[in-house]
């Protein structure tokens, strides 16, 4: 029996037809067992053959070592940056003892811009007086991984001055 659309337009069938091979159901309307086809696996997989199984397995090994590279390799870099803002930081506050420093300028500079380094941090200091200006020169050697293990092939520089006073 047929539907009529519309008056003159042809009518419609009571029951779709069978869909064709290569047919994609559309978005959103049942899937039957026709549309899934040959090769469907045991346990009610649709689409799936006992070839399949472990397959995301596999991938997931295969994949791990690139997900853990790029972890790694975004931490180094977050630790690089964390370098450069140790760096500027103890040179400032070095440079600022330093100026503020009576007598011993140098050695309170020194003193202050460790204080604000964390001590698996390995650190060159160096506190001259250029005119009325005690600057800071901080160098920080990046670590591979973790502070305190060993060290890259990359130095990183904070500088800072400050006008003395007195």
């Amino acid at each position: 029996m047929r539907t009529p659309i519309a008056p003159g337009r042809g009518t419609l069938p009571d029951h779709p037809p069978s869909p064709s091979p290569g047919h994609v159901p559309a978005v959103g309307s049942a899937v039957s067992a026709a549309d899934v086809g040959e090769g469907a696996g045991e346990g009610g997989e649709r689409g799936a053959t006992s070839r399949d199984r472990g397959a995301v397995m596999v991938e997931f090994a295969g994949l791990f070592p690139l997900v853990l590279l790029m972890i790694a390799v975004i931490w180094q870099a977050v630790l690089i940056g964390h370098a450069f803002s140790l760096a500027g930081n103890a040179a400032d506050e070095g440079a600022r003892a330093g100026a503020a420093a009576r007598s011993g300028a140098e050695t309170a500079c020194n003193e202050a811009a460790r204080a604000n380094l964390p001590g698996s941090w390995q650190a060159t200091i160096s506190c001259p007086s250029s005119g009325l200006v005690r600057t800071a020169e901080v160098r920080l050697r990046v670590p591979m991984m973790f502070p305190g293990a060993i060290n890259l092939p990359i130095e990183v520089t904070g500088r800072a001055g400050a006008a003395e006073e007195g």
